[in-house]
């Protein structure tokens, strides 16, 4: 669906808006850019907007899996499927959707054509027919969002960040062990060939592979230490294991996303081995 959303437009937006810059007096070339990037513009508000939905959804579900309510956190996520397959559903559109992203340059120049034509248009004067579409106000905010390398991650690690900050009342072991559990499984359901023959396609592979490095993610950002110190109830090298056991170049994204997009890999605590892993 997101490529769809994309790749349609976005190759003949591009040569227009190229063309138009390399003719600046030539007022049909402007025109037709103008009304070719307008669509993929309403198209990238729409992510933004769909990316703070996620993150108040990632609270809500966030509140309701880490609550009392149960002894423990297997029992816990057990007792709350459907909440956790939710749960499950968001990382993977995350990562799959960054993925994406950073595979799509097109998307930040359109977005810059846009601002850029649309400045010029009020300093002249003239309408622009897309300006309803984004406010200047707004225009800030869906810029820095897709300024990100990982922008969907980002929502969600700073997401489940002011989820802890703002529920000190609740022990950050329930969400640090919500997240640790949910790795574990996947884990062991991709390391285990008798759990791993019941996937009926390569695309619960990849689905049980994203979800594990998103919960690796957020666990990272939100643990004291993060989840490559030795205190960690992540078994990073069996996840690392897991991922480098894929078909090769499957999984570039994901790795890469542990490598870049963490923020305890590169302290001193972390094991050496682990950080090998990841370099290799």
């Amino acid at each position: 669906i997101i490529k769809l959303l994309w790749r349609a437009q976005e190759h003949r937006a591009e040569w227009r808006y190229v063309s138009a810059i390399q003719n600046p007096n030539d007022e049909a070339l402007q025109e037709q850019a103008w009304a070719a990037v307008v669509p993929l513009v309403g198209k990238l508000k729409k992510f933004y907007q769909f990316s703070q939905r996620l993150e108040a959804a990632l609270h809500s579900l966030l509140g309701a899996l880490t609550s009392d309510t149960y002894d423990d956190t297997t029992q816990h996520l057990e007792r709350e499927q459907a909440l956790a397959k939710q749960f499950a559903e968001i990382l993977h559109f995350t990562l799959r959707f960054d993925e994406l992203k950073m595979t799509n340059p097109a998307i930040q120049n359109d977005f810059s054509y846009y601002r850029r034509t649309l400045s010029r248009m009020r300093i002249n004067n003239v309408p622009a027919e897309g300006e309803n579409e984004v406010n200047n106000e707004l225009a800030n905010r869906i810029s820095l969002f897709y300024a990100d390398a990982t922008p969907m991650l980002k929502t969600l690690s700073d997401g489940t960040t002011k989820f802890v900050s703002e529920n000190k009342n609740l022990p950050i072991e329930n969400t640090t062990d919500c997240l640790s559990t949910m790795a574990t499984v996947c884990k062991v359901m991709l390391e285990t060939p008798e759990y791993r023959s019941r996937f009926t396609s390569e695309e619960t592979v990849s689905f049980c592979l994203r979800v594990m490095v998103g919960v690796i993610i957020l666990y990272d950002y939100v643990h004291p230490v993060g989840a490559f110190a030795k205190s960690s109830k992540i078994d990073m090298k069996g996840c690392i294991k897991v991922l480098k056991d894929q078909p090769p170049n499957s999984v570039d994204g994901l790795l890469n996303a542990l490598r870049y997009t963490t923020k305890h890999l590169n302290d001193e605590s972390t094991n050496k081995t682990i950080k090998s892993m990841l370099q290799s």
